[in-house]
Formats: C-alpha cells, structure tokens, sequence
C-alpha cells in the first residue's frame, strides 16, 4: 500500500470517528432534552397537584365558614336605641343560632312572625310565669316586684295594648327594652313564642361610631 492510499483510509477512519462522535452527541443530547422534558412534566404535576390541594382546602374553609355563620351564629345590625346604653342603633351583634332557648336575662334576637320585623330585647319572664307592669310596682313577675340595678329608666305599663297579668303558655317569652321609656316590647306586642326567637347575643362586634 502506497503513502497516498494510507492516508485516505487514515482520513476516513478519522471521518467514520467523527461521524459516530457527532451521532454519540446527538444522542446525548437528546436524552438531555428528555430527561429535562420528564423533569418538567413532573415539576409541573407537582405544582397542579399542590394547586387542587389548596382549593380543595379553600372550599372546605369556605364550607366551615358558612355553616358557622349561617347556621351556628349570625350577624345583625341592632334595629334601634332600645337596648341602650349597653347596644346602640348600628352595634354590630353576634347571636348564637343552635337551639335558641333562652334563660332569663338573655339578650334575644326576635323576628315577629305577624309583621317580620326584628327586635333585640331582654328575656324577663319565661313559660309559665305571670307578668304584671304596673305604675305602682314596675315589673313584678309571680307576685314577686323585679329588682334591675343594671336599668336605668322607670317600667311603666304602656295603655292600651297589653291587659294583666299575662300568664305565659309553652315556648312563651316576655321579653323589655333595657331603654323601659319607649322601648318596643312585650308590653306593646304581646308575648314572643320560642320560633321567633332567631337566636341569644353573645358578643357586640363593632359599637357604633368608633
């Protein structure tokens, strides 16, 4: 074999080599590509099972917070000045929903079924007491003349609306104003009866102008 014809089979044995570098290369590369295309794939199922885990929570949060509040406590506005000085109109009220049976002396939340307007008042007498408010003796309930060191105004019969003694059957509830000058109450609409009941306060949120 001749120099000439030796140097071509040594150049096409280079040639060959660099052909199989560059193919080994491509290869490499491609499996690079894969391996950061796999990579991503996974990141990013990662990332959307994190963002339906968060969601899910959220809507589960949401669920607790609805059922809380609208089935387990409420928020009013108190309706009026009837309650002062301890609730003023525009006092933001939170009332306890579940099983609303009240005690006596409980702040009550009242929706009248004869006209759906909504009262909050003081529960003072409970079924089967006899209530009487008189010029001479205030409030008396089973003969028995209520002692109200926390009222501050006069309880006074109003005319005309409710006659006494008024005997409370079941689920019957006297409810006052602690505002007793003008309040509106059980001695102007009667008696409340445990459905209209919504709820007991158990805590003023906001008071009004602060």
């Amino acid at each position: 074999m001749g120099a000439a014809e030796e140097n071509k089979t040594v150049q096409a044995a280079v040639a060959e080599q660099d052909v199989g570098d560059a193919a080994a290369q491509r290869d490499d590369a491609a499996e690079q590509a894969a391996a950061r295309e796999a990579a991503l794939r996974k990141r990013h199922r990662r990332r959307v099972r994190a963002l339906r885990s968060f969601l899910i929570r959220l809507v589960l949060l949401a669920a607790v917070v609805y059922v809380r509040f609208f089935h387990i406590v409420g928020l009013t506005v108190m309706p009026s000045a009837d309650m002062v000085p301890r609730m003023d109109a525009g006092d933001l009220l939170l009332f306890y929903r579940v099983n609303p049976t009240p005690k006596i002396q409980d702040v009550v939340v009242i929706r009248r079924g004869d006209t759906g307007k909504q009262y909050v008042c003081r529960v003072v007498a409970g079924p089967g007491d006899s209530v009487e408010v008189s010029e001479e003796r205030g409030l008396a309930v089973n003969g028995n003349t209520l002692s109200e060191p926390l009222i501050f105004y006069p309880t006074r019969p109003y005319e005309g609306y409710v006659e006494y003694p008024v005997v409370l059957g079941e689920g019957e509830y006297f409810v006052m104003a602690d505002s007793r000058n003008g309040g509106e109450d059980s001695r102007y609409f009667g008696p409340v009866k445990l459905n209209e009941i919504q709820g007991v306060v158990i805590t003023i949120l906001r008071r009004n102008n602060l």
